[in-house]
């Protein structure tokens, strides 16, 4: 049952109110203010408006204001289509893709893999040579060396970091084990398909190959500070 106008009675003629799922008013609030509510997901195309100045609830997509964010994008088949039951605004999780567009995270996602792994499962084997990188969606792993029956971990990566990217621009050995904590999903993505998103998606290859590259720097960086830092500390014991 839609509310009546009576709960937008002290709206100006620039103001909105909201009906929310939960079934309860929002409002009244101007356009910026909706305008972000609708990025942020809260007021979606079939969401019903008070518009004060028509005098009139409509569904945000019927709102002219709004219909700029309705209306379907170039690529859209690609950007709406789940990689097997996941909204590629998921993927917006793991933090090098975060700088990425809907639209383009929705092309990216056309060109991954999805695996869900079980609890203990070895994602990765130390010494493989694989050419494969794996973002984490869900769950938990850990990276780690086996010297015979003991194991020692080196990392604990959960939803949103990435491993095996080193592999997949060289194709060589795995330097550890990565183990999956309990369940999990992961985005798989091959050396091959980074070649097809190069070629038939430069616009999105290039932002995720310059994060990638940025990451990795930085892992170069923090590794140099500890050698020089145990340099300096083994030359002032001595």
């Amino acid at each position: 049952m839609m509310p009546s106008s009576d709960m937008a009675s002290n709206a100006t003629d620039t103001d909105f109110t909201v009906w929310g799922a939960d079934q309860a008013a929002y409002g009244p609030v101007e356009l910026p203010t909706l305008v972000s509510w609708v990025r942020g997901e809260r007021v979606t195309a079939d969401t019903w408006i008070f518009d004060a100045k028509n005098g009139a609830w409509r569904k945000a997509a019927q709102i002219p204001e709004l219909q700029m964010f309705f209306r379907p994008k170039s690529g859209g088949a690609r950007m709406t289509a789940p990689v097997e039951g996941i909204d590629p605004r998921f993927l917006r999780r793991v933090k090098i893709l975060a700088d990425l567009t809907d639209e383009q995270l929705g092309r990216f996602a056309g060109f991954m893999e999805t695996e869900k792994v079980a609890p203990w499962r070895v994602v990765v084997k130390q010494g493989d040579c694989e050419d494969s990188m794996y973002l984490i969606l869900e769950g938990e792993f850990r990276v780690r060396v086996c010297n015979g029956d003991k194991e020692t971990i080196l990392a604990t990566l959960g939803a949103g970091e990435f491993f095996g990217d080193i592999s997949l621009f060289d194709h060589g050995p795995r330097s550890a084990d990565v183990v999956s904590n309990m369940d999990g999903v992961l985005l798989k993505i091959t050396s091959a398909a980074i070649g097809k998103l190069a070629a038939e998606e430069p616009a999105v290859a290039l932002p995720f190959l310059m994060a990638v590259g940025k990451t990795l720097a930085a892992r170069i960086r923090s590794d140099n500070k500890r050698y020089f830092d145990s340099v300096k500390f083994a030359r002032a014991a001595a």
